[in-house]
């Protein structure tokens, strides 16, 4: 792979980030050379359902034996006997992501971010501003060596199979080549860490699937892929592709990513509405019962709330990025996928295979 060319900025609000050495390990030492794990840090208060839910699918996950450390102001009720780490302000959602973490300083969102780089958390978890907590992460905890830019990695559910992994979708509007192939050197961690897939299959997302569809940046993407032993890069992909068995990893630059994953999202939330509208009719009530228990295992798959978030790839811990209207559900989802990326060591996976790609 060639080497990286001068950075640009992460996003269009994200800019001229100062980043920190990262966290040394996610996992204490007790006696007789035992370890216990790092607690996850949940914002409390990100989210439009917080703290609500938030507190709910935090203590739904303390139930579970996984160790929970809140954040957030102090005297918050409802938390039962889970830790508080107190912050006395809170980054909205409408507000500018870089400005917002660099003025509040004691913010949720930049103490959680704080608490991994300091090695009082093994991971971070926010249902809250997205651009805020990909800037707090980079601002705090770091950026693995060698990552030219952090990628937001979206699993994308396939029936009846793995779900794909989409990346970026939507840290970086703008990206060049190399990034690009980086993502897919990421991802291919993330698919094998988190869905066990070995040597995944990774697509490039294109209007096309010959070696000649696309604009400039996906042709020049497609000859670094096709010549970079680090990745399974099995050619170009289209939309149509994104729900399918055909492909593990799909990589494309922030705003695409985006734009599939909303076009998705918004697709099948009208046709599962469509759906149960026509179940509603008096007329297709015997049919609802005899179809409805066939349909709601692939309704539970299509929930985000299942999913458990997103996660940012490349900063140096864990974080994972929860949606916006995140219930109980979504959020015990969430602090089950940090522990599971915490536990098989994902962040030292992707130091790694960085490492090995870069030029010597």
């Amino acid at each position: 792979m060639p080497t990286l060319r001068r950075c640009q900025d992460p996003t269009h609000s994200v800019r001229n980030l100062r980043l920190v050495q990262g966290p040394r390990s996610s996992h204490s030492r007790l006696s007789h050379g035992t370890f216990r794990m790092l607690p996850i840090a949940v914002d409390a208060m990100g989210g439009d359902r917080a703290p609500s839910e938030i507190l709910a699918g935090a203590l739904q996950a303390a139930e579970l034996g996984i160790p929970v450390l809140l954040v957030g102001p102090e005297g918050l009720e409802g938390i039962g006997d889970l830790p508080l780490m107190h912050a006395s302000e809170v980054i909205e959602m409408d507000d500018d992501p870089a400005q917002s973490v660099r003025k509040k300083r004691d913010s949720t969102l930049v103490r959680a971010a704080e608490a991994v780089r300091d090695g009082q958390a093994s991971a971070m978890i926010s249902a809250g501003n997205t651009g805020a907590t990909m800037a707090s992460a980079l601002l705090r905890m770091g950026r693995i060596s060698g990552v030219a830019r952090p990628a937001i990695a979206t699993p994308v559910p396939v029936p009846g199979g793995t779900p794909t992994v989409l990346l970026d979708a939507g840290a970086n509007a703008d990206v060049q080549a190399d990034w690009l192939v980086q993502f897919a050197i990421m991802g291919s961690v993330y698919s094998t860490k988190r869905y066990g897939v070995e040597n995944p299959r990774v697509g490039l997302l294109s209007i096309g699937e010959e070696p000649g569809k696309g604009d400039a940046l996906r042709k020049e993407t497609y000859d670094l892929l096709k010549a970079c032993p680090h990745v399974n890069f099995i050619g170009n992909v289209e939309g149509r592709d994104l729900m399918t068995n055909d492909v593990d990893v799909v990589v494309t630059d922030g705003f695409t990513g985006n734009v599939a994953l909303k076009t998705l999202e918004g697709a099948l939330k009208t046709v599962i509405g469509e759906l149960f509208t026509a179940f509603a009719q008096p007329e297709y009530k015997d049919a609802a019962k005899e179809l409805l228990p066939a349909l709601m295992p692939l309704y539970d798959n299509f929930d985000p709330d299942s999913v458990g978030g997103a996660i940012l790839l490349g900063v140096d811990g864990v974080c994972i990025i929860s949606h916006g209207s995140s219930s109980a559900r979504a959020m015990v989802n969430g602090i089950k996928v940090a522990k599971e990326m915490v536990d098989a060591d994902m962040v030292g996976a992707i130091r790694a295979a960085i490492a090995t790609s870069l030029p010597s």
